[in-house]
């Protein structure tokens, strides 16, 4: 699949910023990680650093799926508001996927600062805002059920809003933990540090097939790759996003398009606070957020994929009504779109993660982090994958597992 657009942001600014090798010979190894994205990266440092021998392959460049067309804005809020989730999963689920996320920024937060390349890792404040008067209830009954389960919030009116943030809504729900980075530069820092520990990563290499080995072999499946040479590994992570749904026989999400933007550099993005990140209730909805470098980058008018070409033909028109929004916003700012993209991103039934070891598959785990942020779900899948790994048990698999 076609996941993004020519020329996200990212892949413009960063340039090609290692070479990989494609895979050559027959490999042999504890875990394989398919997909060299983001999240392939997080869990080939997470694993390497738990000890396992690792190899990771991708059929893209490293990085060039998903990963280059993210916003990366690293929020814990869950697509599916918690009072939504609670009756969908229950209190205690639905509880506890909260507090993971807002914990999954203090673990980025560590990978970013280990990771001997620079991405750009700031911490930030979420402004969720409501897009109409309609909705203020609506949100001030989620910011008591988020402050309830112990997450840092607070509720800003209009007049709040006008002032400290130049925005004209009717209220926000405001929250502590949020954050940014350069997803592409974190992923390649965090595939350096997992390589020093032995990790072999190599791109440009398809997986065609999957063969599980007799009983008793010590690697429990083959991997045979378009370019000939094999994997055999004890077990296989599917990092691969929204294109691992083919390796499963659960209908485990519904595929949409994204278009974002970003603007050409400013003398400065204020009256935007630089150090916050804005989304809105209506759906679909506007996500901003400043760079380094003083631009806007900003998204939203998802609608259903169909097709790379379909989404790819609607991009300029997407773009313009993305950018018409922000000069309402900030009349002052003389803003004009750089560079823009579309991607594709998926949706689940409750706004979680599907992470873990589906029935069908006895040596295949999946962290699937689909929704809106699923770089904090990486994270989450992270800890709760190398556990099974490990053979230790862990009390959150149960709130993300196929099946529920």
């Amino acid at each position: 699949m076609d996941l993004k657009s020519n020329f996200p942001f990212w892949l413009v600014k960063n340039g090609l910023m290692a070479a990989y090798p494609a895979l050559e010979h027959d490999e042999v190894c504890d875990v394989l990680v398919l997909g060299a994205g983001i999240t392939g990266a997080i869990f080939a440092e997470r694993l390497s650093r738990e000890g396992f021998d690792v190899v990771v392959l991708d059929r893209r460049d490293v990085g060039q799926g998903s990963t280059s067309a993210s916003t990366a804005l690293l929020m814990y809020e869950i697509d599916t508001h918690l009072v939504e989730l609670t009756k969908l999963v229950g209190r205690a689920h639905a509880d506890r996927a909260y507090q993971l996320s807002a914990a999954s920024i203090d673990t980025l937060e560590q990978l970013a600062l280990h990771s001997p390349v620079d991405c750009g890792f700031r911490r930030k404040r979420s402004v969720y805002a409501a897009s109409t008067e309609a909705e203020v209830p609506d949100l001030r009954a989620e910011l008591e059920a988020r402050l309830a389960c112990g997450i840092r919030a607070a509720w800003a009116g209009p007049r709040e809003l006008s002032e400290q943030y130049a925005i004209n809504y009717p209220g926000a729900i405001v929250s502590e933990a949020a954050a940014s980075c350069d997803p592409y530069r974190l992923a390649h820092g965090l595939l350096q540090q997992a390589q020093e520990r032995g990790v072999r990563v190599f791109d440009r290499t398809d997986v065609t097939k999957f063969t599980p080995q007799p009983a008793g072999d010590a690697c429990r499946v083959t991997a045979q790759t378009d370019r000939g040479p094999s994997v055999k590994a004890k077990h296989v992570v599917f990092a691969s996003g929204y294109e691992s749904q083919q390796y499963l026989s659960e209908r485990v999400v519904k595929f949409k398009s994204t278009y974002a933007l970003v603007t050409q550099p400013l003398p400065s993005v204020a009256p935007w606070p630089e150090d916050c990140l804005f989304w809105e209730s209506s759906r679909p909805y506007l996500y901003l957020r400043a760079t380094d470098d003083r631009r806007l980058l900003a998204g939203g008018e998802d609608d259903d994929f169909h097709s790379p070409t379909k989404r790819d033909a609607q991009l300029g028109a997407k773009a313009d009504k993305i950018l018409k929004r922000l000069q309402t916003m900030f009349p002052t700012l003389a803003l004009e779109t750089e560079f823009a993209w579309a991607g594709t991103f998926g949706e689940t039934k409750d706004g979680l993660a599907y992470i873990g070891r589906p029935p069908e598959l006895s040596w295949g785990y999946f962290a699937l982090g689909f929704g809106g942020n699923g770089i904090t779900f990486s994270a989450i899948a992270a800890d709760i994958i190398a556990d099974e790994l490990s053979g230790r048990p862990n009390a959150d698999a149960a709130i993300f597992r196929f099946g529920r």
